[in-house]
C-alpha cells in the first residue's frame, strides 16, 4: 500500500474515532417487585434485544401514515437510495429522544445528505401516537438537521398494530410495553437498509460515531453512496456487527500492505534488471564497432 493510502486510512481512523455507548433505559419505580436488588436486572427486561437479522428484506407493502396525515406504504421510501430506520416513540420520556439526537448528530457533519443520499424514516411503535405528534417531533429536527433535501429525505410515521409487529419483527426489534409505568421497554439502535428494502447495517447505542454512520450508509448503497475514499477504505475498516461499529481490519491491512510491497518489490527488480541488460548490450555493441 502506497504511502498516500496509509496515510489515508490513518487520517480517518483518527478523526473518526468516537465512543458509541450502549444504553438501556432505567427502572422506573414500581417496575420491581420490593425487596429486589437495585442493581438486579428487572424481568421484563430479558425480552428487549435486537434479533439480528442482516440481508433480511423488510415487507414493503405495510401500511402507515406520514407526518401530515397521509396514507402511504412503507415501500414509498424504499427503490431510490438507502433507509436509515429508527424505531421509537414519540412521548418516550427518554431513551428515544437520546437516540434521535444521537442520529442527527452523526448526521450533521458527515458530507451526505437525507433526501440526496440516503432517507431516514422514523416509526413510532406506539399504536396510540398521531401524525400531529409526528409531525411536531420532525419539524424540531429538521430546522436544526439545515440540510436543503431534509424536508423531503425525512420522514416520521405512525400506524396501526400490525403493521408495527411485523416491521418490528423483520428488522429484529425487541420491545416490551410496561403496563404498570405506561412506558415501552425496547433496545437503543437504529438499522440501515438498502434500496431494495434488505437489512445491511445495526447500529447500537444513542451515540452514533459520524464515521460509522457514514460507512454503513455507503455499504448499504452498495458502492454508489460517498466518495472513492469512502469505498476503498471500507477495506481498511471491519464491521462489528457484535457492537456495530467499525474497525481498522488489522491483518487485512498488514496483508494488503505485504502484497503491494512485492509487487512494487518485483517490479523495481524488473526495471533495473532490464534496464543493466540495455547497458551490457550497448557496451557490447561499442566494442564490437556495431550499433
Amino acid at each position: 500500500m502506497n504511502l498516500r493510502r496509509l496515510l489515508a486510512c490513518a487520517a480517518v481512523l483518527w478523526a473518526g474515532a468516537g465512543v458509541v455507548s450502549m444504553s438501556a433505559q432505567r427502572a422506573m419505580p414500581g417496575s420491581s417487585a420490593p425487596g429486589t436488588p437495585a442493581m438486579a436486572p428487572l424481568p421484563i427486561l430479558k425480552e428487549v434485544r435486537i434479533d439480528q437479522k442482516l440481508d433480511s428484506p423488510v415487507p414493503l407493502d405495510l401500511p402507515f401514515t406520514d407526518e401530515q396525515g397521509r396514507d402511504v406504504v412503507l415501500g414509498d421510501y424504499f427503490g431510490k437510495r438507502p433507509v436509515v430506520l429508527a424505531l421509537v416513540y414519540y412521548e418516550c420520556p427518554m431513551l428515544c429522544t437520546q437516540v434521535l439526537n444521537g442520529l442527527f448528530s452523526s448526521m450533521e457533519p458527515v458530507k451526505i445528505d437525507a433526501g440526496r443520499d440516503f432517507d431516514l424514516v422514523v416509526v413510532s411503535f406506539d399504536p396510540g401516537e398521531t401524525p400531529a405528534m409526528a409531525l411536531a417531533k420532525k419539524a424540531g429536527y429538521v430546522k436544526h438537521y439545515q440540510r436543503p433535501t431534509a424536508e423531503a429525505g425525512i420522514h416520521f410515521l405512525t400506524g396501526r398494530q400490525t403493521s408495527i409487529d411485523r416491521l418490528a419483527d423483520a428488522v429484529g426489534f425487541r420491545y416490551v410495553y410496561d403496563e404498570a409505568i405506561d412506558q415501552y421497554a425496547h433496545p437503543a439502535a437504529i438499522s440501515v437498509l438498502t434500496a431494495q428494502g434488505k437489512v445491511s447495517k445495526y447500529l447500537y447505542g444513542v451515540e452514533f460515531a459520524p464515521l460509522d454512520f457514514r460507512f454503513a450508509v455507503t455499504a448499504a448503497g452498495e458502492g454508489q453512496i460517498g466518495t472513492l475514499v469512502d469505498q476503498a477504505l471500507l477495506y481498511c475498516f471491519h464491521y462489528d456487527p457484535a457492537t456495530g461499529k467499525y474497525s481498522l481490519a488489522i491483518m487485512s491491512f498488514v496483508r494488503i500492505g505485504a502484497v503491494l510491497t512485492m509487487v512494487g518489490l518485483g517490479a523495481f527488480l524488473f526495471v533495473n534488471l532490464r534496464r543493466d541488460r540495455r547497458q551490457r548490450t550497448a557496451v557490447a555493441s561499442t566494442a564490437t564497432g556495431t550499433r
